[in-house]
């Protein structure tokens, strides 16, 4: 599973801003992944609804052309797509925020943002350091009701998510956390931002992002700090949704539950990463 799993991650990364993956765009049977916290994305583009007694949470927004879908997700579950209160993100790339615009205006959700990303979603993509450059990465601009900093708090109901800055792959990267309750146990859940380093990044002498390495640095001290039981991620194929989801349907309670997987994925990326920074300190970049 894990194999496949980082496969299909090194596809999406090594294919990104190149052309679409399909399974961006593809349906994926909406389901309850544990306690409140329901997958509402597409086949590998992740989407989170996190309920709550006041209104709900949703966490990335995905394409534009996304929003529709994730709609008809939340309303077969049984929920109302206007109950969604706060609109949260991984991180500022047009497959995971591109839809917020639309979203905010079908549903009049709080946008909240990383500040180091604030500055990307608010221009459409036209200041993203890597790919700002490129109107096929261009998507609507959305305005950002509050600017979120590392270790904050997004208060919901009884629901408490906590944003970490895990920058790298986009200055304002953001992995969130949350406790779940389900059969009279706390559950940790983690949903990652994304470690991976894109083809293209310079880890070495960047004059776009010249401390890039070291938020790597920083963003794997923080992934291997945090406690995980549920690990979630902002792709499908991040932690092998694919597979946890069969599994649950044939009768699987707790697929999800997967900190040895969280450890592993988090290593893989801690050790692709290293690969890289070598490979680009040894050609002198």
């Amino acid at each position: 599973m894990l194999l496949r799993s980082l496969l299909l991650t090194f596809v999406f990364v090594c294919g990104l801003f190149a052309q679409d993956d399909p399974d961006w765009t593809t349906p994926h049977a909406p389901f309850r992944v544990a306690g409140n916290v329901y997958y509402v994305g597409s086949k590998d583009l992740a989407s989170y609804l996190i309920t709550t007694s006041q209104g709900h949470i949703l966490i990335n927004s995905n394409l534009e052309s996304s929003v529709a879908q994730i709609k008809k997700s939340v309303e077969a579950l049984g929920f109302k797509f206007s109950d969604v209160k706060i609109l949260l993100i991984s991180h500022a790339h047009r497959d995971h925020c591109a839809g917020s615009k639309l979203l905010k205006e079908l549903t009049g959700a709080k946008y909240m943002v990383m500040d180091r990303d604030v500055p990307v979603v608010e221009s459409g993509g036209k200041a993203d350091f890597q790919y700002g450059k490129g109107s096929s990465n261009w998507y609507p601009a959305a305005k950002v009701d509050r600017v979120l900093h590392d270790g904050d708090e997004v208060r919901l109901g009884d629901v408490v998510l906590v944003a970490h800055l895990t920058p790298g792959h986009t200055k304002g990267c953001t992995t969130w956390t949350m406790k779940m309750s389900e059969g009279g146990r706390v559950y940790h859940v983690v949903i990652v931002g994304s470690p991976n380093v894109n083809p293209g990044y310079r880890l070495v002498k960047s004059a776009v992002y010249p401390t890039m390495a070291q938020d790597y640095e920083l963003t794997f001290r923080t992934l291997k700090s945090l406690p995980c039981d549920v690990f979630l991620g902002a792709h499908g194929s991040y932690f092998g949704m694919e597979e946890k989801f069969a599994r649950q349907r044939a009768g699987d309670l707790n697929p999800f539950v997967d900190p040895e997987g969280y450890k592993a994925y988090v290593m893989e990326r801690e050790q692709a990463f290293r690969k890289e920074l070598a490979k680009q300190l040894g050609a002198g970049y």
